[in-house]
């Protein structure tokens, strides 16, 4: 199931948190905000709840104003005909907090100091932090999470799963797995990218306070409608755009041949595969109507002959790592990034040889890396890469121009702005999906050029895994993603 929302933008915890004190500094009321939050997380509640037919609640409250929501929410879900209990670590300084702690106490709320659970509940709701947790918790904080997390009943998130980085989706470094997360105000980064989608579960926004000017967002969700233009009664193959793929060492001829079919699944007219020899067998057998050429006879001259009369160059699926891949990525380069007309994929192998060549690329060039890949551009750890996602896809874009995905789940797209694909499944986490994405990316350009962004490709890719997945993501392999890709650029807001 994709998590479902209400809107697109998304911030990151202190623009929130400034824009929650702007709203005080008008003298609007920081308890009455409190209030309304946890009320409306009551009435989205109430309904799952009697669905499930659940009786037995629990809230877990910290020591900050998060635990404030939980004391009021537990409160009204009394007043709905719930038994209710809270466990509770020692009140902060919040006179707020205070307050909503009273409440519960007035309405003859059972409260228990500590996680030590006295009995099975049927929903556990989590008021531990807020989003303004930014360090590792403690060992006594995790033992509490993963006791939580260990319970068999439904598991509530109010405004972010504790333990969980608001801004990078990572887990610091373990946090409470919701089924549900109610978001306070505005969408956090962190649930959506990283390891955010796993904890965050389904995730809806509580969206109480206007927004004023100063509220910026961070980035977009790509929405999960895409509908590609019409195609015109009189087109012909020649309208729809000549793909190039280049790669395939000799010793790896399926990431171009995946790629190829991907992009021929997305719409192109022609597609062409310069590869090694050896390879060009298998291609045809598989796929006659792709064209083929030999990397290993191309002159200079042809080179840029073909170059001329193609409109997108997807470059690196399958090219190898060694001094004959090197060789032949410092003869097409160049030439590639120089050619105007061109719009230019690079992938895979590409990546490796432009982190070795650093060198500022066209504005229409679009660039894939997994966090691996990404590293090596970079010149740092994966780790570092996976713990600010949007730090990293920012710094490749300042050290190389282009417009690139930062792939992972929760794949990020950077290009007039950040967005953040919410589609896709861990069954895509195998090898060839990356060459299908750069098929499909080279297909679409060629197709639409700047009528179609970046991150709906991205989107669409990521749809077609899903459409595949639902029947089951175990053994999903990127050669079933062909008939994926055809239905997916064929629905029109099939996912609204």
């Amino acid at each position: 199931m994709h998590q479902q929302v209400y809107h697109s933008p998304v911030y990151d915890s202190q623009s929130i948190q400034a824009w929650e004190q702007r709203w005080f500094a008008k003298q609007n009321s920081s308890y009455a905000l409190m209030q309304q939050v946890a009320w409306m997380i009551t009435q989205r509640l109430v309904p799952i709840l009697k669905q499930r037919h659940i009786q037995q609640i629990t809230l877990c409250c910290g020591q900050g104003n998060n635990a404030g929501d939980g004391y009021l929410t537990a409160k009204y879900l009394k007043q709905f005909g719930f038994d209710v209990d809270i466990y509770a670590a020692e009140l902060g300084a919040s006179t707020d907090l205070h307050t909503a702690y009273q409440e519960a106490v007035d309405a003859e709320i059972k409260i228990y100091a500590g996680f030590e659970f006295q009995k099975q509940y049927d929903c556990y709701i989590d008021a531990l932090f807020g989003i303004g947790l930014n360090r590792a918790l403690s060992a006594d904080w995790q033992k509490i999470i993963q006791h939580i997390n260990v319970q068999t009943g439904l598991k509530i998130a109010i405004d972010i799963p504790s333990g969980l980085h608001a801004n990078t989706g990572q887990p610091l470094p373990c946090a409470i797995k919701a089924d549900y997360s109610y978001v306070a105000l505005g969408l956090k980064a962190g649930l959506f990218t990283g390891q955010g989608k796993e904890f965050a579960g389904q995730v809806e926004v509580i969206s109480l306070i206007p927004p004023d000017v100063a509220l910026k967002p961070l980035a977009q969700l790509s929405k999960t409608a895409i509908a590609l233009p019409q195609r015109e009664a009189f087109g012909h193959k020649g309208s729809y755009g000549h793909v190039l793929l280049i790669g395939g060492h000799a010793d790896m001829g399926g990431a171009v041949m995946m790629a190829a079919e991907a992009a021929f699944s997305a719409g192109a007219g022609k597609v062409t595969i310069v590869c090694h020899e050896k390879h060009h067998t298998a291609i045809l057998a598989r796929s006659p109507n792709i064209m083929l050429r030999d990397i290993n006879a191309l002159t200079k001259a042809e080179i840029q002959l073909l170059l001329d009369h193609v409109d997108v160059v997807s470059f690196g699926m399958g090219l190898g790592r060694d001094t004959w891949s090197e060789q032949q990525y410092l003869k097409w380069f160049p030439k590639i990034n120089s050619t105007e007309h061109l719009q230019v994929v690079l992938d895979a192998d590409a990546l490796w040889f432009l982190a070795n060549h650093p060198e500022e690329l066209k504005a229409d060039s679009y660039l894939t890396p997994h966090p691996g890949e990404a590293a090596k551009l970079l010149n740092c750890s994966i780790q570092d890469i996976e713990n600010d996602r949007i730090v990293a896809i920012y710094a490749l874009k300042e050290k190389y121009a282009g417009q690139w995905v930062l792939k992972g789940a929760g794949s990020l797209i950077l290009e007039d702005q950040l967005w953040i694909c919410t589609a896709g499944n861990a069954g895509m986490g195998t090898g060839g999906m990356g060459d299908v994405l750069a098929g499909m990316i080279a297909s679409l350009k060629a197709q639409w050029g700047h009528q179609i962004q970046l991150h709906e490709i991205v989107t669409l890719h990521a749809l077609a895994g899903d459409w595949l997945a639902a029947k089951g993501m175990r053994g999903l392999q990127a050669h079933h993603m062909n008939e994926a890709v055809y239905h997916v650029v064929n629905m029109q807001h099939a996912y609204e």
